[in-house]
């Protein structure tokens, strides 16, 4: 695993603290782009670029907002090869940089900062006017994208009810070290009371929000917001990845009646199929993760129905 020390790529960095912790680095770039262009970065069509990974659940994020939105004509998307080895993301004869021919993510990073320290993940919104990195913390772009390109958007769905505002946010935050974040702490844990600990929790969180999705159709009640996005990308990847490779297999989603109906019924929603590309995830994750997967060998299965009917729309009447 590496990342750039003052511009420089530096190799050999363990997913695990000295404790056997796996400790996710805070993002850098927390620029935004705005509706009025107080920001210094206006919300423009044909100005900003998404850097994203097909495989990984913070990326995806942004790709499914960008979609729902209809965002797809005014803000361009590219994704880096599914394998990530010491080098990095990396781009590919079938996963090229459209915008400066890169063959690394990391030039694109030196490209907005040549002394930059730290991880090269996805997303990145990439402003193509002052070539630089607007922001790379999906959290933020999702909530620009979902808020800030209004004018430009094709479709008017809307994932932040103002009455929901504070309820949204803190169901993200809610969610965020327990599920999202709670299967990487267990898949890259290097002792067995971290893993434990670990991955206690991600039952523990994915039990509470069984009991809640049984009295109510989303996350936040009967609507769906950005809260649900966050969700989706951890549960649509659990039971192909997360249940086996990161070690999380007290029980499956599917194991679950409201969860997998739930999942059922998110993935269902008209445009988001066509951004989950399990080829993609599953190579990735288990090619890219040689202290997890040694033989780096890629399991067929399992056959997941996700199109299957479900029972969520009762709730709406």
């Amino acid at each position: 695993m590496g990342m750039l020390v003052e511009g420089e790529w530096r190799t050999g960095n363990s997913f695990a603290n000295e404790e056997g912790r796996f400790v996710r680095s805070e993002t850098s770039f927390r620029d935004r782009v705005t509706a009025d262009g107080s920001s210094g970065f206006p919300a423009e069509a044909g100005r900003y670029h998404l850097y994203v990974s097909w495989a990984c659940p913070w990326a995806h994020r942004a790709v499914i907002m960008r979609k729902l939105k209809g965002l797809d004509d005014a803000i361009s998307l590219s994704s880096v090869a599914p394998f990530m080895g010491e080098d990095g993301w990396t781009f590919s004869d079938d996963f090229t940089d459209p915008l400066y021919d890169s063959t690394h993510l990391r030039d694109i990073y030196t490209k907005a900062d040549p002394n930059y320290t730290g991880r090269v993940t996805t997303p990145v919104l990439w402003d193509k006017g002052r070539e630089t990195v607007v922001n790379n913390e999906s959290r933020e772009v999702i909530r620009m994208l979902d808020t800030e390109f209004g004018e430009y958007a094709a479709t008017d769905a809307k994932f932040l009810p103002d009455d929901l505002r504070d309820e949204v946010d803190l169901t993200i935050e809610a969610i965020y070290n327990p599920i999202n974040n709670g299967v990487y702490r267990s898949g890259f844990a290097s002792r067995q009371d971290t893993y434990e600990e670990a991955v206690t929790e991600v039952f523990e969180a994915l039990d509470h929000w069984e009991n809640v999705l049984s009295e109510q159709r989303y996350l936040c009640g009967n609507v769906v917001t950005e809260a649900d996005w966050c969700m989706f990308t951890t549960l649509v990847r659990f039971d192909p990845v997360y249940h086996y490779h990161f070690k999380c297999n007290l029980r499956r989603i599917s194991d679950y009646p409201n969860l997998w109906g739930y999942l059922k019924d998110l993935y269902q929603t008209p445009g988001v199929a066509e951004t989950v590309d399990f080829d993609h995830i599953k190579r990735h994750y288990y090619t890219s993760h040689e202290s997890v997967n040694p033989t780096r060998v890629i399991p067929k299965g399992p056959i997941l129905n996700l199109g299957e009917p479900h029972d969520r729309d009762w709730f709406s009447g």
